[in-house]
Parts: structure tokens; C-alpha cells; sequence
């Protein structure tokens, strides 16, 4: 089991007393820095500051106590963001209603990319409202065309 696994597996239970997923957890360097990323949210998807400080807190402390990980490194406790990637089904199903981005494998319909509102997912096919010249369409899409989704912000 790898040490990725092993966090997970440790964060898991302190994040589900509080009624919060964990979304990812990623190492990433800045210069010399070494730091450990783990992205939390609500089951809305929500997040707040405070919520990431006490969680900081509290996986602080069992980090400490397992001690898995040998070289100094920095924790930080997030959320994954208003564009966080759509990664499972049950992910694009949970953004029904919501703005997303669709970027395509293989162009359809002239688009490879697409920014709309994700009105269903239903048997493996996105069906996206979208703007193109002020003019409403739909665009549906197969999800083994898809590359990337994730949510979006309106502007």
C-alpha cells in the first residue's frame, strides 16, 4: 500500500465525524518546499476557511501520532475549488444543474470544447444548454468522449 493509500485511509474517518469528503490528497513541491494537499468539501461541495483550519488541525495531529511520512514537509488543508474536476458518475450526476466545462477527445457537431449547463447525465451521455452566437443549443456527449469536465464559473 502506498503512502497516498495509507493517508487516505487515515484522514477518511476524522473527516466523515464531521460529515465531509475527502476529495483528493497529492503531494506537490513549491521551490524546496515539499507540501501535502489534501482537498476536503461538503457533500454540496462546499467548503470554508474554518472548516479547513480545524480539519488541518485534527489531521495534524494524527499524522504526528502515525508518523508515515519521514521528511519535513508542509500540510495544507483545502478545498478543491469552484472548478473542480468531475472525476466519477456519481460526480457529474451530484452537478446536475450546475455550469460546466467539456473538453472533448474527439471533436463533435465542430465543437472539441464546450462551457453550458449541465442539464442530465443519464446512461453515459452529458447533455449540456449552451450559448453559441446568442443562440440557445443542446449538445449531448458521450462521457467516452470526454477528456475533461468539471465545473465552471459563470462570467
Amino acid at each position: 500500500m502506498d503512502q497516498l493509500t495509507k493517508i487516505k485511509e487515515l484522514v477518511t474517518p476524522i473527516l466523515q465525524e464531521e460529515d465531509i469528503l475527502l476529495y483528493d490528497v497529492k503531494w506537490h513541491t513549491e521551490g524546496k518546499n515539499r507540501i501535502l494537499q489534501i482537498s476536503i468539501m461538503r457533500k454540496d461541495g462546499s467548503m470554508d476557511i474554518d472548516t479547513c483550519a480545524e480539519m488541518s488541525e485534527k489531521i495534524s495531529v494524527k499524522l504526528d501520532e502515525e508518523d508515515l511520512i519521514a521528511s519535513e514537509y508542509f500540510l495544507e488543508v483545502c478545498s478543491p475549488g469552484a472548478e473542480r474536476e468531475l472525476r466519477s458518475d456519481e460526480e457529474i450526476q451530484h452537478a446536475v444543474g450546475e455550469y460546466v466545462y467539456v473538453k472533448l477527445k474527439n471533436p463533435k457537431n465542430g465543437l472539441d470544447e464546450v462551457k453550458g449547463d449541465l442539464t442530465a447525465y443519464e446512461n453515459g451521455i452529458v447533455h449540456i444548454n449552451y450559448m453559441a452566437k446568442a443562440v440557445k443549443k443542446k449538445a449531448e456527449i458521450e462521457k467516452e468522449n470526454i477528456s475533461l469536465i468539471r465545473l465552471s464559473v459563470r462570467i
